[in-house]
């Protein structure tokens, strides 16, 4: 009875031990989705994150670029997939809040579609005008706007972009008019305003910056919080007297809805480590940019805040949808 005691023993033993421990998350790479071209300023910082995020959590981070219709594309394919921690997204103001309302076939809800795991940047715009415009302030420009109804034109990076609803917003809030110049991309939108056939542009701060040095052009304001590094001398809209105009766009690790919850918080222990390095902190305010530091349900009410904000933003301006 005792050998066939011990041979029970063993066999039970020999059973638990035939089973495969479960695997540790994760186990394979992990697929970040950029709904973004290849090569943009994006792109690049996706891979500088996707890089350090990776070696937070043991593991590759791959970046898959989706591009097209303003990010949706790219958008969609994460809310369809499979909530297994695997696949991840770069979501932005444009495609988690602006594109509610901008968008007509939009195919998914940023707040019931997605869940988000922790922000990464929040981005400025640079309110900047030719070197001989007749006003070298805000507050200039806005007197010239209120005694010039009409007249001026906003040029901008093109329709829904972080330029275009900040431009929007400031409009608003200053209460002057001006015709909305919608440019596809920065550079075309930055060589009209430079030969002044645009007045004033809502740029990038990286390709405000030289031109600002070599004094082709002037720097009104920032709208960010704070003043920001790489222009120091540009003050923000709120030191002008306008603080419910501070804009710009920002950034946000995304996960299809339904991601267990242990896989969530190894992903966003892992993401708060990678964008609190100072490789990531480096890089964003080489772009003129601070870190999002939201997450959990602080996360989720900054998306729903940033919904609503800029649905009335684009009604107000009148913005038609896509």
């Amino acid at each position: 009875m005792k050998i066939i005691a011990t041979l029970a023993a063993a066999g039970v033993v020999a059973g638990l031990t035939a089973v495969p421990a479960a695997a540790q998350f994760p186990d394979r790479p992990i697929t970040w989705v950029v709904p973004y071209t290849p090569g943009g300023i994006t792109d690049t910082g996706s891979r500088i994150i996707a890089e350090v995020l990776g070696k937070e959590l043991g593991q590759t981070v791959v970046v898959e670029n989706r591009p097209g219709a303003g990010g949706m594309v790219g958008t969609e394919y994460v809310a369809r997939a499979e909530p297994d921690g695997y696949t991840i997204l770069y979501g932005t103001q444009g495609t988690m809040a602006a594109n509610v309302s901008l968008r007509k076939a939009l195919k998914y809800d940023p707040l019931t579609d997605f869940a988000p795991v922790h922000g990464m940047g929040a981005s400025v715009n640079t309110v900047v005008t030719y070197a001989d415009a007749p006003y070298s302030t805000i507050q200039e420009l806005v007197d010239y706007g209120k005694a010039h109804p009409g007249e001026l034109n906003f040029g901008s990076a093109g329709v829904g972009t972080s330029t275009h609803l900040s431009m929007e917003l400031f409009k608003t809030i200053a209460g002057i008019e001006g015709l909305h110049v919608p440019y596809k991309g920065s550079a075309p939108a930055m060589n009209d305003l430079l030969a002044g056939r645009v007045d004033v542009l809502f740029d990038y701060p990286v390709s405000s910056l030289g031109h600002a040095e070599a004094g082709t052009l002037k720097v009104l304001a920032v709208n960010s919080p704070e003043r920001i590094a790489i222009l120091p001398d540009a003050p923000t809209l709120a030191e002008s007297g306008y603080p419910d105009a501070t804009a710009g766009s920002w950034s946000m690790i995304m996960v299809p809805a339904g991601v267990p919850e242990d896989r969530m918080k190894i992903l966003t222990d892992a993401a708060e480590k990678a964008i609190r390095s100072d490789t990531v902190k480096n890089y964003y305010e080489k772009y003129g940019s601070t870190l999002l530091l939201v997450k959990g349900d602080a996360a989720t009410d900054f998306i729903e805040a940033e919904i609503d904000r800029w649905a009335d933003v684009i009604a107000t301006a009148g913005v038609p949808k896509q």
